[in-house]
């Protein structure tokens, strides 16, 4: 095995139904496809890992046409990224690593683009993801069931940076403003949510309160009430900008999600989150059990090697109430922003605080040094990077390509003034 390469990568681009046509093809210059793209996944997960070939059997420049730089599908050529770190562990991840984590990619790297809203969902905690993982198996669920609720064991806290102007919803509002934000919509659940939002007790418990009578709403037939909610909301927008005066977001959110999903119970529960708008290079770090949607934009997300998901609105798929609310955590905070830290050269380092990722974003125009060794994902993002280190280039990348750097290669730098975004294990 060459002990001084990177590997060029091959990776999954998921086609879900909230994808852009555009957005991602955009981006990296490539033919779009008629289908929307949503996810290009870079990393070792059993669902979908990056196929790796050493950079000694492609030409260095790596200027592959789209179908041999993104795949659909299981048909690619050279080796499935987990298997490429399991042949040699300590060479691919480190040994600091490979005790902690095992011979594994701890992280899962990926640009998402959002042309529409995901569904509100939360990820479990670690014991969580292993308790209801052994359970399923237990039961002979399929991996592949739609009421399957854990596809591993893991535990997911994800961060986002935006590459385009970005929108969501991240965490509990205070149940005041919450409240308030409830009062110009009419129903009876709607009514049953302000009076425990108002009432006594510990905030977390009065949303948790709140939240759970709005999900129950999906196992009644609520579409009438629902469509009184709306349509009483909208009536009150209608009056506020008839009368010149400002509508808050969190309505206009709300009457959104209820056009892109009539009947379903997340118009109300979007009420009771925080609304977060970011513009390129800022981010927002979801923990396990945060309750969160992104509605759109482009952006580069890292999170914990893990695909597991638990909806709770915004979505056809399966909805497990009980299993939703025993995952959630109910704490009333604002979205969390990670500390950054400059790196020489022009990247950012995003910090927050988890053992299986951080990730490093910006413009590699001066030569950046990335010292952090364990393995690294090195993807560009627009122009060109190339990839070097002691003792020469190792490769250059050009808009939608990758590589995996293994943590035996040591510190590489970037150049060549492309954006890039480095994903590495703190």
């Amino acid at each position: 095995m060459a002990r001084h390469t990177v590997y060029r990568l091959t990776n999954t681009l998921q086609e879900y139904a909230w994808g852009s046509q555009r957005a991602i093809f955009d981006a990296f210059g490539w033919q779009p496809s008629g289908r929307p793209a949503a996810e290009l996944w870079l990393g070792a997960h059993e669902s979908a890992p990056s196929v790796a070939r050493c950079i000694a059997q492609v030409p260095p420049t790596w200027r592959d046409a789209v179908p041999a730089s993104v795949r659909v599908g299981p048909d690619a050529s050279g080796v499935a990224l987990g298997d490429l770190i399991a042949s040699d562990p300590h060479f691919m991840v480190g040994e600091n690593v490979a005790d902690v984590f095992g011979p594994r990619l701890p992280y899962l790297l990926k640009v998402l683009a959002a042309a529409g809203p995901l569904s509100l969902q939360v990820h479990p905690k670690p014991h969580q993801a292993r308790a209801g993982f052994a359970r399923e198996n237990r039961a002979g669920v399929d991996r592949l069931a739609p009421e399957r609720l854990y596809k591993d064991d893991q535990h997911k806290p994800e961060l986002i940076v935006a590459l385009t102007p970005f929108e969501g919803l991240s965490g509990f509002r205070r149940p005041q403003r919450a409240g308030e934000l409830l009062e110009p919509v009419q129903g009876p659940t709607v009514q049953a949510m302000r009076e425990v939002l108002a009432g006594p007790g510990l905030s977390d418990d009065r949303l948790r309160a709140a939240f759970e009578l709005a999900a129950g709403l999906r196992d009644t037939d609520a579409l009438e009430e629902l469509t009184v909610a709306t349509e009483s909301l909208q009536r009150f927008v209608d009056a506020e900008r008839g009368a010149g005066r400002r509508v808050s977001r969190g309505h206009v959110t709300a009457l959104e999600l209820a056009k892109a999903y009539p009947g379903d119970p997340g118009m109300l529960m979007s009420l009771l989150l925080n609304r977060f708008s970011l513009q390129p290079g800022e981010a927002v770090f979801l923990r396990a059990g945060q309750i969160h949607a992104y509605l759109h934009g482009l952006g580069v997300e890292i999170m914990a090697n893990s695909d597991n998901v638990l909806r709770a609105g915004l979505t056809t798929k399966h909805v497990d109430v009980p299993e939703l609310m025993a995952c959630t955590d109910f704490t009333a905070e604002p979205p969390v922003r990670p500390s950054l830290r400059p790196v020489p050269g022009g990247l950012t380092d995003y910090r927050v605080g988890t053992p299986e990722f951080g990730l490093v974003y910006g413009d590699a125009a001066h030569g950046a040094l990335i010292t952090h060794t364990g393995p690294r994902i090195v993807v560009c993002l627009n122009g060109s990077v190339t990839i070097s280190h002691a003792l020469g280039e190792l490769g250059t990348l050009t808009a939608g390509q990758s590589a995996f750097v293994p943590h035996g290669v040591g510190s590489v730098a970037l150049s060549g003034g492309g954006s890039v975004a480095v994903s590495y294990v703190p």
